[in-house]
């Protein structure tokens, strides 16, 4: 009897030792299975999302190719994933169109798990779980070159010397682009000649020249120059943004005689470099008409323009300007551009029965970064001839900026990045009513799908 009750007693020992252990090894190995380590987690978000700027030889200011590179940073990693100063994309998620074909943000998920490694102590994990190197292309070279071949015409500016030691330079060279015939281009790249001469261009913009009597005016109304004789916009180059692909059956038209004015900004950065822009441009095959034209346009987000810009000393600012399209078309991005006052800025469509539409909402401009939000396929809005576009502007000229250079100055208009401006810079792909029509039922039909 008593032996009997001694292997109950150890029986039930034994099974509180079970229920006691077992739990807690289940947890230990779960926590095991889950544990965040760079080579398994964090090396495949950076190769996604973060080494197109931080490798080696690329604009950033440290890579994070590899643990031993990026270890030292995990702090700083952390803070700036967080606070969504890094990647760069200051869009407001909270509103307007979400889906694009650029997007470099992160997700929840990505920033969590990288916050979870930081804490962890940022441990390497098993060498074995590194993902291979990531393969990068050589920005020296033309980015749309294995998919369309070497750009059909090349137009370079003039070299430009920059002193180790000068004040901001603007050089507006103009080249003539050669052509005897009407092209439709389908393409467009332009950089600087050089990765060095990436160091001291600020940007570099490319305006086509030509007498064109059907964009004046015709389409859309800007405070610029958006098309006709004075040469509406062709291209841009600023950091993170090399070139545009137009959408299957649009391109933009050059005709003959036609020039382009190139607007260089340099800047001096401790040390001599020559170099110059070069614009690629590929054609569409002679013959080959697309169907729809695109214009890119400055879209102005101050009544009467840029000029108008006028804060005070610790105040901040607000404009507004409204824009109407004389056509139908098809909005295809949204680039806000501003300098070093500049805050914040909206693009709203105003539809021809009073509806509003936020489109995009950047809540967080940072000048540093020239960042062009371009919608999907399945999410650039098509507008009906006789819709607003509403472009809103805010300035901070207080010591609250961080950036701000001196709050106690008046700041006008002006080019030097001290100074103020502000547009949008918009790609619309313009259609006639009937073609509107058969592209909304496009849409509608897909989103049903």
């Amino acid at each position: 009897m008593a032996n009997a009750k001694f292997q109950a007693v150890a029986l039930g020992a034994l099974a509180l030792v079970v229920i006691l252990v077992l739990p807690l090894q289940m947890s230990a190995q779960k926590a095991a299975d889950t544990n965040v380590t760079f080579t398994k987690d964090v090396a495949p978000i950076l190769q996604e999302k973060c080494q197109a700027c931080h490798r080696a030889d690329s604009m950033a200011p440290m890579s994070l190719v590899t643990y031993e590179e990026s270890r030292p940073w995990a702090k700083a990693i952390r803070e700036r994933v967080i606070t969504r100063q890094m990647p760069p994309w200051h869009i407001d998620k909270t509103v307007g169109i979400q889906q694009f074909k650029n997007d470099r943000s992160l997700t929840d998920a990505q920033i969590a798990t990288i916050v979870k490694w930081v804490d962890a102590g940022a441990p390497k994990g098993d060498p074995k779980d590194m993902p291979p190197p990531k393969v990068w292309p050589d920005e020296s070279k033309w980015g749309f070159a294995d998919q369309f071949g070497p750009p059909d015409l090349i137009i370079k500016s003039p070299d430009w010397s920059v002193p180790a030691v000068a004040l901001d330079a603007w050089y507006k060279p103009v080249v003539p682009t050669g052509l005897t015939e009407p092209r439709w281009v389908r393409a467009i790249e332009i950089h600087p000649a050089t990765v060095k001469g990436r160091k001291v261009t600020h940007h570099a913009l490319a305006r086509l020249q030509q007498e064109d009597p059907s964009l004046t005016r015709a389409s859309i109304d800007t405070a610029d120059d958006a098309g006709g004789g004075v040469g509406g916009l062709f291209m841009e180059w600023a950091v993170g943004k090399q070139g545009e692909i137009m959408r299957p059956n649009s391109g933009k038209l050059m005709l003959p005689g036609s020039k382009i004015i190139f607007e260089m900004h340099y800047h001096a950065i401790g040390e001599p470099i020559t170099d110059h822009v070069e614009l690629g441009i590929y054609f569409y095959p002679k013959g080959q008409e697309p169907k729809y034209r695109q214009t890119l346009a400055a879209l102005q987000s101050v009544a009467g323009g840029s000029r108008n810009i006028d804060i005070a000393p610790e105040s901040t600012f607000v404009s507004q300007n409204f824009i109407p399209l004389r056509q139908a078309g098809r909005v295809e991005n949204f680039q806000p551009h501003m300098h070093l006052r500049g805050k914040a800025m909206s693009m709203e469509a105003i539809l021809p029965n009073g509806q509003t539409m936020m489109l995009s909402n950047v809540d967080r401009f940072n000048f540093n970064w020239h960042v062009n939000y371009v919608y999907a396929d399945d999410a650039a809005p098509l507008l009906p001839k006789g819709t607003i576009l509403k472009i809103t502007s805010w300035y901070d000229n207080t010591a609250a900026n961080p950036n701000n250079p001196d709050p106690n100055q008046w700041v006008g208009f002006g080019d030097r990045t001290v100074d103020e401006m502000g547009h949008a810079w918009i790609n619309i792909t313009y259609m006639s009513d009937e073609d509107y029509q058969t592209e909304v039922a496009k849409k509608k039909a897909a989103s049903q799908e």
